[in-house]
């Protein structure tokens, strides 16, 4: 039967498994202040980077969308797995075999979740098919169709293309013979089922492996080689599986990411031999979608990789496209979605319409390079592209060449580039400038009408839907945002992110002179609650196991305010000696939060002591004990005052 893992494996996992190595393939992180990092977050859609992590404590937030957690929660999230299979694929990553309670297995009987086992026979798929290509006869059309394109056996190997045998079932029998089920052969789309059972889902034909951006074999694309394939579409892709998704997967990324994240250049090509083309030329940062249009998911992807923020010198994107009128229709898709992205967007199309695979075996990789160097900016190519529709040598044909590029100059990210673009634009289209500015400044008045438009049916929409009622879980749950704008709530806040992010500037009896009633905040007060069910401050506790520790002592209604808190920066100076804050700060903080409590009580002494003087009848004994109690409180709120004095 299927067993739980053990905690202390989990826990092992967790602090082998180092997020920023973890993060790093999805995002490209830059410094973000003493321990952190940030970059744009893979959960939601930004321009300016939100999502922090702090390697040292294991721990990630996004101050956008709100998410956070730990390394298990982002492997969960970003790969959209359960806890238990999020833990295997880090187990599996760090080479560590983990154990069950009760004697029991993984899920399945495996030794491994769904996703890797899918994995597993995708790894197993690529190196048969790599091996065919090599030593089977009748692979003999594959390597002649790769020759013919200027690659010989090692860029073949260096890509992992292979070839699928004719016969229709030999990796069929090769994965079955490896142990794998006919369930996963046909959920992971290797295998087809057929009324004689299970068939190779691609048969002779040549196939190139995609991988995801963390170098797993996911799917493949398979080219047609011979005229008597009963399949008509020459390129024939892996369907739709639970680890493949064509809309968020760009062939080559896993070998380009690391060229796109340090000249922060994306080059977007046709096909996959345009992409080994541009490879093999110099040109590393080349991707390409996998059978479907480039799409918002795939600039998603990419202004991660890249860094494509808004307050960043603007990164580029190239695009590549044939020449004939589909190449057109894919750039000006394209164009259609150039306001996603902070970066400039540029197209490249060679004189003579060739991609890059034909251009490197024409003219050799300088003339790739060259190609991708000189792309025009995608505006340019857009407008020129509008314009040949019409013919500009009479009157009419330049009005409506002038409407019709109107919009696309209104549209300009960069308004301090618009006058010089409309100049740029009349003088294509032979027109006076201020016909032009005028026609933009119309094109601009109907846009924003449109989108004014557009939000108030969407509002209406919102408006008009059913709202439903909090679940009671969730109204327990529910607790105010503290308000930062208090500067005691933001000292409190202050206080217990250097508690979570900084242990080791703190002795147990610190925390153990804090009331919990000194937060202001209920949140603040419920993490407080946590880090004290949690043991307190416990020396020789690494950063990572401590803010795990806290997270799953505190209720669950503040777990993403402790992710947060654990990443977010200080706003104080740091020992460059320890990479420590200072110690007055941490004094200051303590002091601030144990003053709190020492005036309340305090006034509420006095307030007693004033109801019975008015009372005739109070015991004078116990007064005189109240104005020692009083008298020792104010004591120790001049010796808490001096201590940041």
């Amino acid at each position: 039967m299927a067993g739980r893992i053990k905690a202390d494996d989990i826990a092992l996992v967790k602090e082998r498994s180092s997020i920023e190595d973890v993060v790093r393939e999805h995002v490209t992180l830059r410094p973000a202040g003493p321990g952190s990092m940030k970059g744009l977050c893979p959960f939601h859609d930004e321009k300016t980077p939100s999502f922090n992590i702090r390697p040292v404590v294991g721990a990630w937030h996004c101050f956008g969308c709100g998410e956070g957690g730990d390394v298990i929660s982002f492997v969960q999230k970003v790969e959209h797995l359960t806890f238990a299979e999020a833990v295997e694929r880090l187990a599996q990553k760090l080479g560590m075999e983990l154990t069950y309670e009760d004697g029991g297995r993984p899920r399945d009987g495996e030794s491994l979740g769904r996703r890797s086992r899918l994995i597993e026979a995708h790894r197993v798929a690529q190196e048969f098919y790599a091996h065919a290509l090599l030593n089977l006869p009748e692979a003999r059309a594959g390597r002649d169709f790769l020759r013919a394109r200027g690659f010989d056996s090692g860029a073949a190997q260096r890509f992992g293309v292979g070839f699928a045998p004719r016969g229709g079932e030999e990796l069929t029998r090769h994965l079955r013979s490896k142990g794998f089920t006919e369930e996963e052969l046909t959920l992971s789309g290797l295998s087809g089922r057929g009324s004689r059972g299970l068939y190779d889902r691609f048969r002779g034909r040549l196939v190139w492996p995609i991988r995801d951006i963390t170098g797993d074999t996911v799917g493949f694309g398979a080219r047609r080689l011979f005229d008597d394939d009963r399949i008509a579409a020459k390129y024939l892709n892996t369907s739709e599986t639970p680890i493949y998704k064509k809309s968020t997967v760009l062939y080559g990324l896993d070998a380009a990411k690391k060229a796109i994240a340090s000249e922060r250049k994306a080059v977007v090509v046709e096909g996959y031999t345009d992409v080994m083309a541009c490879h093999l030329a110099g040109v590393e940062g080349a991707v390409a979608t996998c059978g479907t249009a480039f799409g918002v998911d795939h600039i998603k992807v990419l202004r991660r990789i890249m860094r494509d923020e808004a307050d960043l010198a603007p990164a580029r994107v190239v695009f590549t496209f044939d020449g004939d009128a589909a190449g057109q229709k894919a750039a000006m898709r394209a164009f259609a979605e150039d306001q996603r992205w902070a970066s400039q967007s540029f197209v490249a199309v060679a004189a003579d319409g060739m991609d890059p695979c034909d251009l490197r075996l024409a003219k050799g990789d300088a003339a790739v390079r060259n190609l991708v160097d000189d792309a025009m900016p995608m505006f340019e190519f857009a407008v020129r592209t509008t314009l040949r529709r019409f013919d500009l040598a009479n009157a009419e044909g330049r009005v409506q060449g002038m409407r019709a590029a109107a919009p696309i100059v209104a549209n300009i990210r960069d308004t301090s580039m618009r006058p010089e673009y409309t100049r740029t634009v009349a003088g294509w289209i032979g027109v006076e400038v201020e016909q032009m500015q005028a026609e933009v400044a119309r094109a601009g008045r109907m846009a924003a009408r449109d989108a004014k438009a557009e939000s108030a049916a969407q509002q209406h929409r919102v408006d008009t839907e059913a709202v439903p009622e909090p679940s009671v879980e969730e109204a327990r749950a529910f607790m105010p945002t503290p308000d930062l704008r208090d500067p005691v709530i933001f000292a409190e806040r202050q206080l217990l992110q250097c508690l979570l992010q900084f242990p080791g500037c703190f002795q147990p009896q610190d925390v153990d002179a804090i009331e919990p009633d000194s937060f202001g905040a209920p949140a603040h007060r419920a993490v407080f609650d946590g880090i004290r069910a949690a043991g307190g401050i416990q020396p020789g506790l690494s950063e990572a196991t401590w803010a795990a520790k806290v997270t799953e002592a505190a209720p669950l209604a503040v777990r993403p305010l402790v992710s947060e808190l654990a990443v977010a920066p200080l706003p104080t100076r740091f020992d460059k000696a320890t990479g420590l804050p200072e110690r007055r700060y941490t004094t200051a903080l303590l002091v601030r939060v144990q003053e709190i409590s020492l005036t309340r009580r305090i006034a509420d002494a006095m307030s007693a002591m004033r109801r019975m003087a008015a009372d005739p009848h109070s015991d004078p004994a116990q007064s005189r004990a109240l104005s020692g109690e009083l008298q020792t409180l104010q004591r120790e709120l001049a010796g808490l005052r001096e201590r940041v004095s």
